[in-house]
């Protein structure tokens, strides 16, 4: 009974885990901002926290055994991992008043430059969730061996409770993304989970007691060195990297072909660890696993991988079929993510099941003696994830920054390749010149695949919610039938896929686009008027328009107006996708020359960072951020971002932001409406062109400008010039653009 229910507990603490990974990305872009440095800072100090603390708790087992054999007492592992799972609680907890003490502390002290201040967050941010994920790391080492009767029921249990943990984080990733952050916000899913662990704390206090009589004094643990263990660890790092980095690419195939919101984020991640999970349990059923099992694992792994590669580019078309199987009703969001997680399963079953259990057979292959276990545990998952670490910052950032996403896949199956090579020298006693023969032979295959074709991958059929006549005529039928003339760039940033498109537009002009993770983003023709106004109308509310600070470089129309104007003095852009800076040539021809323009810098930072340590003060910040719905984005709908955005503005300056009311359902729309309500004094709302709005805010309805001033200066030569480009050709025709 006591192992039965620990195991229940092990599923609730992986839930509560990856609940917090997810909670914690989230909150932390309030400190650290939405940028790849952020996110892959977060990730490798969650990484690194679960790194150390299985190897510190796999020493502090091997401690507690010995000096519970020394005494002639049972151990008492299982109050120990009581208080740990306590402490766990308890920091989740305090978490939110420790993160508004960080976040003061952060942005009262000075420091000398943008670089030194994201540094010293970074540390404040491994102070905030390094105890804890440290203490998540005692999960596997102090349950295997706590709860381990004999040898050859160790690698049952070590399998459960890698799978059960496992299948716990499958469900916190669904839970926290549909519904607990959404329902409860950041700071009340951070204090139900910490109750959460506290409950588990506890009950495994009260599993110790009633065990406690009934224990017998463990066996002293001997020398923990094992021989050949430090192959063992290569193929568990060399694992851990493969998978972690092939993750962030399905990821970003994911986003590719369903979108790139939270709830893509969700499913897939949910899909990758339960397969991972269901790999591990596979073990566990395992009466007799042969020695050569743990070699063909990964081989099999490795092939099934090279053959999921060339299928892989037509994601999108295939998340196109799926969708268009459900009307668009929103009865039907629920059921079709249900039915696209099926999907995702049924292709990634197989070999993400081998790879989660790779290292459960790893254990089976080492286990030598009852009280090492739950060392042996801690350090082979110590190196696992050592490897996730290496592979969420080298294939998820920096090997971004020069390649593509499939570089990044073939990067990871051939670390699985590498590793298979390893075992069939060390289990399998294959010599090390024909084992290496192997593993080239495999690598040449690797790199002689085709690129994925982006445009396929860039193909954004995400949002046909119809079926088309080419929709069942395969992938390359429904790109023909798309509007798209020809692609002209293409590169995978650390950010997204960026894409520059010739389309034909409404009335059979061609006009160019780009496209951030498979969605257009800004058009030279048809988002022209809304570009160039965004930029325009707030300029008209300021006397005189010096300084403008313009968020998103898109097609760089928008910068391009205010750089026209001639009281302009300055206009500083950032842009968060090194994609979209180096794209910005091929829209020369549409934005003014923007990139001639010497009033005009263009940075790659994070918004909310760059407005909250700049010292400048502005008279209009436009904000042009792409959808709420994608991921990052809706920081900048933030109460805490629009609060930064008024404070850097100068008297009777005004903050911009583009809005739309397609793809958003009508509480959603009063919301961003309520939360610019809540910062500024005033809030005008006008119509740019089809669904698009913009939102004025003032700070100081005193300094606002009347309305004979504003006719005066959109009759100014240089306004005039920019509304006629924009289509409006008169005083009057711009003022009915105002709705409140």
């Amino acid at each position: 009974m006591t192992r039965g229910v620990a195991l229940f507990l092990t599923v609730v603490t992986g839930f509560s885990g990856l609940v917090y990974e997810v909670t914690w990305q989230k909150g932390l872009a309030i400190l650290l901002g939405s940028h790849s440095e952020a996110t892959a800072a977060v990730l490798a100090i969650f990484l690194g926290g679960l790194s150390l603390g299985y190897s510190v708790f796999g020493r502090i087992c091997h401690r507690h055994v010995s000096a519970a054999a020394a005494a002639g007492r049972p151990t008492r592992l299982l109050l120990l991992y009581g208080v740990v799972e306590a402490g766990i609680g308890v920091w989740a907890i305090a978490f939110p008043t420790l993160f508004d003490g960080v976040r003061a502390l952060s942005v009262a002290v000075p420091l000398p430059s943008d670089t030194i201040a994201f540094a010293v967050d970074v540390v404040w941010t491994a102070l905030l969730i390094g105890p804890p994920t440290v203490l998540m790391g005692g999960t596997i080492p102090i349950l295997t061996q706590a709860l381990s009767r004999d040898l050859d029921d160790a690698t049952r249990l070590h399998a459960w409770v890698y799978g059960f943990n496992t299948a716990g984080a499958f469900i916190g990733a669904f839970v926290a993304g549909f519904f607990l952050v959404p329902a409860l916000g950041i700071p009340g899913t951070l204090r139900t989970m910490g109750l959460v662990n506290l409950v588990v704390g506890a009950a495994f206090v009260l599993l110790h007691r009633r065990e406690e009589a009934g224990a017998t004094t463990p066996d002293a643990p001997g020398d923990a060195r094992i021989e050949g263990f430090g192959s063992y660890a290569a193929v568990a790092l060399l694992l851990g990297f493969a998978m972690m980095a092939i993750q962030t690419v399905l990821i970003r195939i994911g986003g590719l072909a369903f979108g790139a919101s939270h709830f893509t984020f969700a499913i897939v991640v949910a899909c990758y660890v339960l397969c991972i999970a269901l790999g591990s349990l596979a073990v566990s059923t395992m009466r007799r696993i042969p020695r050569w099992f743990v070699v063909g694992c990964p081989l099999l792994l490795g092939v099934l991988l090279t053959l999921l590669y060339p299928a892989v580019q037509y994601a999108p078309y295939g998340a196109h079929l799926v969708r268009v199987l459900f009307t668009n009703i929103s009865q039907a969001f629920y059921p079709y993510y249900l039915f696209a997680s099926f999907c995702i399963l049924v292709i990634l079953a197989v070999p993400l099941g081998l790879s989660g259990a790779s290292v459960p057979l790893l254990f089976h292959d080492l286990r030598r003696q009852m009280g090492e276990l739950g060392s042996l545990a801690g350090r082979l998952y110590a190196w696992n994830t050592v490897g996730n670490l290496l592979g969420a910052l080298l294939g998820g950032y920096f090997l971004l920054h020069w390649l593509d996403l499939h570089h990044v896949y073939r990067l990871g199956v051939a670390a699985v390749l590498l590793a298979a090579g390893l075992l069939l020298v060390r289990v399998a006693g294959v010599t090390r010149p024909i084992a290496g023969l192997v593993v080239v032979a495999a690598w040449l295959g690797l790199f002689v695949l085709p690129r994925w074709e982006p445009e396929q991958l860039s193909s954004g059929h995400f949002r046909r919610r119809q079926a088309h006549p080419a929709s069942f005529q395969g992938p390359d039928a429904l790109l023909r039938a798309g509007y798209v003339r020809e692609i002209l760039f293409d590169d995978d940033d650390p950010v997204q896929t960026v894409a520059v498109k010739d389309h034909i537009a409404a009335g059979g002009k061609v006009s160019r686009a780009i496209f951030n993770n498979g969605k257009p983003d800004g058009s030279l023709v048809p988002d022209y008027p809304t570009m160039a106004l965004a930029g325009l109308v707030s300029c008209l509310h300021v006397v005189p328009c010096e300084r403008s600070f313009v968020i998103g470089f898109g097609t760089g129309v928008t910068a391009g107006e205010l750089g026209s104007l001639d009281e302009m003095e300055s206009v500083e852009v950032v842009e968060i996708s090194q994609g979209v800076i180096d794209a910005a040539p091929f829209f020369e021809t549409g934005n003014r020359n923007v990139l001639g323009n010497r009033k005009i810098e263009i940075a790659r930072t994070d918004a909310y960072r760059a407005l909250l340590r700049s010292e400048e003060r502005f008279s209009v910040i436009v904000s042009e951020p792409s959808n709420p719905w994608v991921t990052g984005v809706e920081m900048l709908y933030s109460k805490e971002f629009l609060t930064a955005a008024r404070d850097r503005l100068v008297p009777g300056g005004v903050f911009a932001q583009w809005t739309h009311t397609y793809e958003m359902d009508a509480p959603t729309l009063e919301l961003v409406l309520r939360t610019y309500a809540s910062v500024f004094e005033q809030v005008g709302v006008w119509f740019l062109f089809g669904p698009d709005m913009l939102l004025l805010g003032f700070p100081d309805a005193g300094e606002m400008p009347d309305f004979a001033t504003l006719e005066a200066r959109a009759n100014q030569r240089d306004f005039r010039a920019g509304l006629r480009r924009a289509g409006v050709d008169s005083w009057h025709e711009l003022i009915g653009h105002e709705l409140l």
